[in-house]
């Protein structure tokens, strides 16, 4: 029997990738087909878009030297075939960002537009735009690894060569896929996240907080830049972001699934090769058992008259969760053999939902309206409250996390963890797709503003971006607690790479190298916040100067220079990206040359402990004070205007960075270099042990 044969299973996953691109083609024809509005609406519609697609292809053509540079790295230190997975990766991120990005911004102006006839005709459009998001991440992402791993194998099966050894190799250099997909994530999230949350800062503190002008008023010369933020922050940034996570689970899962043995205990019986194989084949259909389970998720999303649209699309989430279950179950009863790998894929599944109701939970409702209830006394409470609660959101997904990750290993050991992890993260077209639904609304309520479409249709629209608050909360959630069981499984790949059965705690090298690890997650917030800072502080003079010297802008009689706001915003995003994409790569790689690999193991453990509450406690607040200023705005403590409204704007233009900038980038943080780490363990070792040779004290 052939290697393609014995592997028929990844035709299955490529089937599987196939039919989420064209559900994206059917998805983006639905949306291309509906009336983009009036001439106001498609002129501001196509200044949003073009600011969007001008950054991408600048943060891109910024991106291509580091690729260039890593590429070359990896094709003489690793292998050519490391070095092209690693391009390769990094291509199919690229291309759903511009796939996402694309449909993102033509559907807002459809969105406000259906907005004028009904609130459900508009989240029908709003909500297909997010699933051309998340379904391109999933359908390239099974397509582009299943592709370069299917030719890795068909090149290493020469004659005389084992199928298992065949397999063994080409997971090993795979792995640089995920590399390529987690340096896109990181550059994708970090400046997405410094341009769109600069230029939201700016636009707040000038137009609403000293010129006391509504959100998204077309005097504003930031407005346009905010607009742009929203895709390139939270369409692009997001769908890099859960593609990162979601090709490195799987990675994860075939390197672990090699270590696998059976019963016998012989690494060479027929029994353990077959078992190893299976295992390996199993992390592939999961993955397109949830493709196919999130395609049908995202068409179960029936908008109704009346009816409350978080319970339209927690419809949706539940139908693809539906489907997943009772599609694993039947894989792994009936063609794997094992129900243990289904309990293990469950409680991933369950901590992932766990961690996405707590976001929920505490970026709406109750815990809402108390922190906005402190605005009453001014933004230092409001502040302090939103603090302690975040702090206290926690708490219920780390021990989720911690439970999956307890029942998971009991189940199977390690490669029950990387199962938890493909279980939390198969449905990623869903969660994507809820996510990225999100800035479609904010902008069509944009839009609504600027095109002065009137009161109704601008109600509806922030109806629809209030929900897109609470939906992007989950997404981080999800997102960061993905980014946990990830990194894990990544971090225990690492160690059968690096031959560790387990790391020692109580040596000196370890606990040096835990120290270093938890440093690095307060750098890169410290870095991005005051990138944030340093950027919104150039957009504020240039809104204050155009107020000042362009005569009628203030009465409406004058157009603002909004391609200036564009370009300062574009400069200080791709400027400021680099230190953190750059210092992910570096400084694992530091850790493991100067200190070992053992400490480099400490070193990712100790970055993993920090680093997942910390974005947590972020994305949380951040939303939470986002949705508290909402909360005024609906007429709420004295409505729009009010003393408590300033103090909420205040709150929410601090949690602008937490949310949107620095939370989200420390799960990529974590993932890349543990992907880092398991690219160049080996290499590591050997330069180590070069460096001990000349430098001896550091043995």
């Amino acid at each position: 029997m052939n290697a393609v044969q014995d592997l028929s299973v990844l035709w299955l996953s490529l089937g599987a990738g196939i039919i989420g691109l064209i559900a994206v083609w059917v998805l983006s024809s639905r949306i291309l087909a509906a009336d983009a509005g009036t001439d106001a609406m498609k002129s501001i519609s196509e200044l949003v878009r073009k600011g969007a697609i001008a950054f991408l292809t600048r943060q891109y053509k910024t991106i291509a030297y580091f690729l260039l540079v890593l590429f070359v790295v990896i094709f003489f230190a690793i292998s050519w075939q490391t070095a092209v997975a690693f391009i390769v990766g990094a291509a199919c991120s690229m291309l759903a960002g511009i796939i996402g990005m694309n449909i993102a911004t033509v559907a807002a102006p459809r969105t406000a537009k259906k907005c004028e006839t009904s609130f459900n005709d508009a989240l029908g459009i709003a909500f297909p735009g997010g699933a051309v998001m998340g379904l391109s991440v999933v359908s390239l992402g099974i397509i582009g690894l299943c592709a370069v791993f299917a030719v890795f194998v068909l090149i290493a099966a020469q004659p005389g060569v084992a199928l298992i050894d065949a397999v063994s190799q080409s997971v090993q250099l795979i792995v640089g896929f995920s590399m390529g997909a987690s340096s896109i994530a990181l550059f994708a999230r970090v400046g997405g996240g410094i341009y769109t949350k600069a230029a939201d800062v700016g636009a707040d503190l000038v137009g609403k907080v000293e010129k006391g002008i509504p959100e998204d008023d077309p005097r504003n010369p930031a407005v346009i830049a905010d607009n742009v933020g929203d895709n390139v922050g939270d369409v692009a940034g997001m769908g890099a972001d859960l593609y990162e996570s979601y090709v490195g689970a799987l990675i994860s899962g075939f390197v672990i699934a090699l270590s696998l043995m059976s019963p016998d205990q012989d690494p060479h019986s027929a029994a353990t090769v077959a078992l190893r194989l299976q295992s390996v084949m199993l992390c592939a259909i999961l993955a397109a058992v949830g493709i196919l389970s999130s395609v049908i998720g995202v068409f179960f999303v029936r908008t109704k008259a009346d009816e409350d649209p978080q319970a339209t699309l927690n419809k949706g989430m539940l139908a693809s969760m539906l489907f997943f279950v009772a599609g694993s179950f039947a894989v792994c009863q009936w063609w794997y053999g094992d129900l243990r790998a289904f309990f293990a894929i469950l409680s991933g599944l369950i901590a992932g939902s766990l961690v996405g109701f707590i976001a929920q939970y505490y970026t709406s409702g109750t815990i809402v309206a108390r922190i906005a209830d402190q605005a009453k006394t001014g933004p230092a409470t409001l502040i302090i409250a939103g603090t302690a609660y975040s702090m206290i959101s926690t708490i219920v997904p780390l021990l989720a996390i911690a439970a999956a990750t307890l029942v998971s290993y009991h189940l199977m050991g390690m490669f029950g963890i990387a199962l938890a992890a493909l279980g939390m993260l198969a449905l990623t077209g869903t969660t994507v797709a809820i996510d990225a639904y999100g800035p479609i609304a904010d902008n069509a309520a944009g839009i609504a503003e600027m095109a002065h479409l009137g009161g109704e249709v601008r109600t509806r629209a922030e109806r629809l971006d209030a929900v897109g608050n609470t939906t992007a909360a989950i997404g981080k959630g999800f997102a960061i607690g993905s980014a946990a069981l990830t990194a894990l499984a990544l971090f225990a790949a690492y160690a059968q790479i690096a031959n560790m059965a387990s790391i020692d705690a109580l040596n000196p090298r370890v606990i040096s190298g835990m120290f270093i690890g938890c440093i690095v997650p307060f750098l890169l917030i410290a870095k991005t916040m005051l990138a944030v800072g340093e950027a919104a502080y150039s957009i504020v003079e240039e809104v204050r100067r155009q107020f000042r010297e362009i005569p009628g802008l203030m009465e409406g009689k004058a157009l603002p220079d909004s391609a200036r706001i564009v370009d300062i915003t574009t400069k200080s995003a791709l400027h400021k990206m680099l230190f953190p994409g750059i210092a992910a790569v570096i400084i694992p790689v530091l850790v493991g040359a100067f200190l070992g690999l053992e400490s480099l193991g400490g070193f990712l453990v100790g970055s993993l402990v920090t680093g997942v509450p910390l974005a947590l406690y972020l994305a949380n607040a951040g939303g939470a004070w986002d949705n508290a200023k909402k909360y005024i705005e609906e007429g709420n403590l004295g409505g729009k205007g009010s003393d408590a409204h300033k103090a909420a704007v205040i709150g929410d233009t601090v949690g602008d960075p937490f949310k949107d900038t620095s939370g989200p980038s420390i799960n990529i943080l974590l993932k890349l270099m543990s992907v880092v780490a398991l690219v160049f363990g080996g290499v590591l070792g050997t330069l180590h042990e070069y460096i001990v040779s000349v430098l001896p004290f550091l043995k």
